[in-house]
């Protein structure tokens, strides 16, 4: 994203103990994020996949949260709206926080990152493609497809419909239109 925004890089923290670290590319952001722990790299696959987000940056900055402090997961910025998300990450983790900014904070529970599974898996598989192959989709190949799809079309239409050598690209380029929303 090319746009200002008020947080655009995450700020210096240490790694949870027993969490991993997951590094990714965010085509969104044109930077590398990285995500402590499965769970926030879920929610990150769900921010970098709707079209709606914006922008948004991983841990932005931390609340006071009764006597000690909590790290945000994720600030979004969609429809010019700001968010703080924070992941309750087990059914005994209570949250109960102040801040002094105007931004709303959301909870994000385990079970709204599971009603997104099968989401979650799909674009798993998907943004890799995008990030290899993003420098090699011409602007042409995307509005022909654009053009030829005027209704649902299983993808091997479409690949035969388009493809010269390697159907790897075409299906680069159609969850290239996925991911921006068309």
């Amino acid at each position: 994203m090319n746009k200002f925004s008020r947080f655009q890089l995450p700020i210096h923290s240490i790694r949870p103990r027993g969490e991993r670290l997951i590094e990714v590319y965010s085509i969104k952001l044109q930077r590398r994020v990285q995500c402590f722990g499965e769970l926030a790299y879920q929610l990150w696959v769900l921010l970098e996949t709707n079209p709606k987000i914006e922008s948004f940056c991983e841990r932005p900055g931390s609340f006071e949260i009764g006597s000690g402090k909590r790290l945000a997961d994720f600030w979004t910025l969609e429809n010019s709206q700001e968010e703080f998300l924070l992941i309750k990450r087990s059914s005994l983790d209570l949250i109960v926080c102040s801040t002094a900014s105007d931004i709303p904070i959301r909870i994000i529970t385990l079970s709204d990152l599971a009603a997104s599974r099968f989401w979650i898996n799909n674009w798993q598989r998907f943004l890799p493609l995008l990030v290899t192959y993003r420098e090699h989709m011409s602007p042409s190949i995307l509005r022909s497809i654009v053009k030829f799809i005027k209704e649902p079309t299983q993808l091997s239409r479409i690949e035969r419909e388009f493809v010269t050598g390697d159907p790897t690209i075409i299906r680069a380029a159609l969850f290239h239109l996925l991911h921006q929303g068309l």
